[in-house]
Order: C-alpha cells, then structure tokens, then sequence
C-alpha cells in the first residue's frame, strides 16, 4: 500500500499498485486546510489507510506550515482531544 500526498490535488491518496482505493481531501484556504471528506474502498476496511491518509495530511500541513480544520468526520474524531495534534489543528 502506497500512500501519498497529492498536492495538485489537494489530497492523500492510497494506491495498491495502479489502483486507487482511498483519498482524504482538503479546501486549501492558504494557511488553512480543511479536511472536507475521507474514503476507503470497503474491500480495504480495517486496515488503518483511513488513518494514515489523515496522518499523511497531517504531515504535509506540517510541512507548510499550514493548520488544520477537520470538519469531515474521521478527521474530527482522530485529531481532536489527541495531544499529538495540537500543534497542527486551527482554534
């Protein structure tokens, strides 16, 4: 399992080969990115991509300089409350 930021996309992605199989997605509001929506085939549940597509966003925010606002659901749940992510979520 391969996944990566995709900044022309404004997205993660996981990749098993050629085949696309999750994304979480943001609205890049310049220092602000907004984790919209996050999606993994079903046939691949279970096995942590939605977490490390989030971790990965996580990343690259970090990288940019960027914060986070994780209005989709998992993103919300993951992040808030987590003393690991402080640094990265907007107010």
């Amino acid at each position: 399992m391969n996944i990566i930021w995709e900044a022309e996309a404004s997205r993660s992605a996981a990749y098993d080969g050629e085949k696309r199989v999750g994304f979480a997605e943001i609205e890049d509001e310049g220092r602000r990115w907004v984790i919209t929506h996050t999606e993994v085939d079903p046939a691949y549940g279970g096995q942590g991509i939605a977490r490390r597509l989030i971790e990965v966003l996580i990343a690259a925010a970090r990288s940019d300089g960027a914060k986070i606002v994780p209005i989709c659901s998992y993103a919300e749940k993951m992040m808030r409350g987590r003393e690991e992510y402080t640094d990265v979520l907007a107010d």
